[in-house]
């Protein structure tokens, strides 16, 4: 690992460490660098602010798990594995969805899915997503990440797998169709 990348993971260490005892809207870079026992310009080089670090470190966690859907997983494995991520890092997680910031991992969440189905139906059909399906989409990434924070946020009583099948089965059927054509399902 680089010294670059290893910086990174120390400053998510250290964000780790203050969510234990502080909402994250309420952590401040002073007290993630001082636990880190770097600069502020060494945080600043690597991360635009602290919501930027929850998302980098949200995108470490997550995006293995959704780059093998239509490779070697259907959505609702990938949609497992994301979970188990969350659910290993409880404690993380359960601050970091808890922030309404418009950097917040909420929404970073919802663009990053939201683009990664964009991008697989497109490569997959050899053209744009048509308006409809669109606004399908949009829909269902919002209502699966609302989902999945309210998971998080109550206590992560389903499984991940029981949620996961959950949040495949409230696709809308003309998604799910086009999803299941492809054999992303």
């Amino acid at each position: 690992m680089e010294k670059q990348e290893k910086t990174k993971y120390k400053l998510a260490a250290a964000m780790k460490e203050c969510m234990k005892t502080t909402p994250v809207d309420r952590i401040t870079v002073t007290s993630i660098v001082e636990g880190a026992g770097v600069t502020r310009q060494t945080f600043y080089r690597n991360f635009l602010d602290k919501y930027d670090l929850i998302n980098w470190y949200f995108d470490k966690l997550v995006l293995k798990s959704f780059e093998q859907i239509g490779v070697s997983h259907t959505i609702g494995e990938s949609l497992t594995q994301k979970l188990e991520f969350i659910q290993e890092e409880k404690a993380f997680f359960t601050e970091a969805f808890r922030s309404d910031d418009r950097n917040s991992v909420k929404e970073h969440d919802f663009e990053l899915i939201l683009q990664f189905y964009k991008d697989l139906i497109a490569r997959r059909t050899s053209r744009p997503l048509g308006e409809e399906l669109q606004f399908l989409l949009e829909m269902y990434c919002q209502g699966s990440v609302y989902m999945t924070v309210k998971w998080i946020l109550t206590g992560m009583k389903d499984t991940p797998e029981a949620m996961a099948v959950k949040l495949v089965e409230a696709m809308p059927p003309k998604l799910a169709k086009v999803m299941g054509e492809l054999g992303l399902v």
